[in-house]
């Protein structure tokens, strides 16, 4: 086999089950504070230590606030679940960027900022959005809680062989569409199962010109279609990203890496068990009308009528149209936005923040939009700051908060309250995901500012 995907897989594979799964080596492990509590208990159950607690990197971000970060954490549950981290990576030996840590962030955003995101690497976390890392041409995936423990008591996982998928966006992309929108777009075409069971492998000419910030957002939300994981082949982009990095490869290291490393592509006559194409002329600035990623429109477009929807899908497009307040046929652009979310590992790096800053300045916010503007990291905090980024934003009407997941899920204090709608930056619009009753309308950092200064729906291209 000569996919990207499968050079990657195959010279990760220790032993094979015939009929069953690969006992699958692993790279690298991230760890976050929410889905392994259970995983180190069990390793205390059975007397086990940590097979190799250089690989495995730790840092709280879901539970934690995003302001007032030097008192303690009010939220009970949120703080023990902090604090038993803190705990467990001690106890283990292990790594660990905790809250007031310069290192501290999201998972997702510190790994590549570092340098322990590398091409080549297999790479968990029990966190679905661990595709993220697959941008760099590593193969990455979330896994569950008893998998957790599988890995840091033996670095290995028993993972069936997924199939595999290449999705080709050819073409170049227009003015004011973002890697978001590219992601956003995908989705709506291939639905939220139509990779299921399948790693996708990202391909084509607007592939190719993304940013490596843009990469990660494209692979980050590959799980939303039902993937197992996303990746995109390194290049010169990739590796100028990474060189000089705290924990990338030094001199003659960095060369044999460096080596290896140009050789992970697909050959030309790689073949994947299913293979798509876009045309990237088609995509504009999007959003989504409903409760799932998928449920998504270009901005200008109107909601879907019921006669386009599929028997299969009416009776839960009825429900999220009723969840969302939104009626079919509608136009959303003008509508009226309570919240503005920029962060999370989909939309949380320095471009995101740079992006946003560009598009709001000599402009000010609405009146009664609340905005969090939440940096995925301290490193993106600080450079926030050293480029002058929290000037325009405080000069636009905006404050930038402490890093943390924030408002993408509703584990913290950042709580959209219901029936709010929130133009948000994350990766899902489920029901209740950024709080009870709250209503998600997913989106890309320009589609973000246009909204928080204009207070409704905005197609940001008129900015521009």
């Amino acid at each position: 086999m000569n996919t990207l995907f499968d050079k990657i897989w195959d010279t990760h594979v220790v032993t094979s089950v015939k009929g069953g799964p690969d006992q699958l080596y692993i790279d690298r492990h991230y760890c976050h504070e929410v889905t392994s509590p259970q995983a180190f208990n069990e390793l205390r159950a059975r007397n086990l230590k940590v097979f190799r607690p250089e690989r495995t990197t730790c840092s709280p971000d879901h539970n934690i606030p995003t302001l007032n970060q030097d008192k303690s954490i009010a939220d009970p549950v949120s703080r023990n679940q902090v604090e038993t981290l803190a705990t467990n990576a001690s106890e283990f030996g292990l790594t660990h960027y905790g809250l007031g840590n310069e290192k501290n962030g999201i998972i997702h955003v510190i790994g590549p900022e570092y340098g322990l995101t590398q091409p080549g690497m297999t790479i968990v976390c029990g966190d679905s959005h661990t595709s993220t890392h697959g941008a760099f041409g590593a193969v990455a995936f979330g896994i569950g809680t008893s998998e957790v423990a599988m890995v840091l008591a033996s670095q290995c996982i028993l993972q069936p062989k997924p199939k595999t998928m290449r999705i080709n966006i050819e073409g170049k992309l227009s003015p004011g569409v973002t890697a978001k929108d590219i992601a956003l777009f995908i989705i709506s075409r291939m639905t939220t199962g139509g990779a299921t069971g399948y790693f996708v492998e990202y391909a084509g000419e607007a592939i190719r010109s993304l940013s490596m910030e843009e990469r990660m957002t494209v692979c980050n939300l590959s799980i939303e279609m039902g993937a197992r994981g996303g990746l995109i082949a390194p290049d010169e982009t990739t590796f100028g990203y990474i060189k000089d990095k705290e924990f990338a490869p030094k001199g003659k290291d960095w060369d044999k890496a460096l080596a290896y490393w140009k050789t992970l592509y697909s050959d030309k006559d790689a073949t994947f068990d299913k293979e798509v194409t876009f045309n990237a002329a088609e995509i504009s600035p999007r959003i989504t009308y409903g409760t799932n990623p998928g449920m998504g429109i270009a901005i200008d477009e109107k909601i879907p009528l019921e006669e386009s929807i599929e028997s299969s899908g009416k009776i839960s497009f009825r429900r999220a149209l009723s969840y969302m307040g939104f009626s079919a046929g509608e136009l959303l652009m003008g509508k009226k936005i309570d919240y503005v979310f920029l962060g999370s590992c989909t939309n949380g790096r320095i471009e995101d923040f740079r992006a946003f800053a560009n598009l709001v300045k000599g402009h000010k916010k609405a009146n009664h939009i609340i905005a969090w503007l939440v940096p995925g990291s301290q490193a993106v905090l600080r450079q926030i700051k050293e480029e002058g980024i929290d000037l325009i934003l405080s000069e636009a009407g905006f404050e930038i908060r402490q890093p943390g997941c924030s408002a993408c899920l509703a584990m913290n204090e950042d709580k959209v309250p219901p029936g709010k709608y929130a133009v948000s930056t994350s990766n899902r619009n489920f029901e209740g995901r950024q709080g009870p009753g709250a209503r998600t309308i997913l989106a890309g950092p320009l589609v973000a500012a246009a909204t928080a200064i204009t207070g409704e729906i905005t197609d940001p291209r008129k900015f521009l």
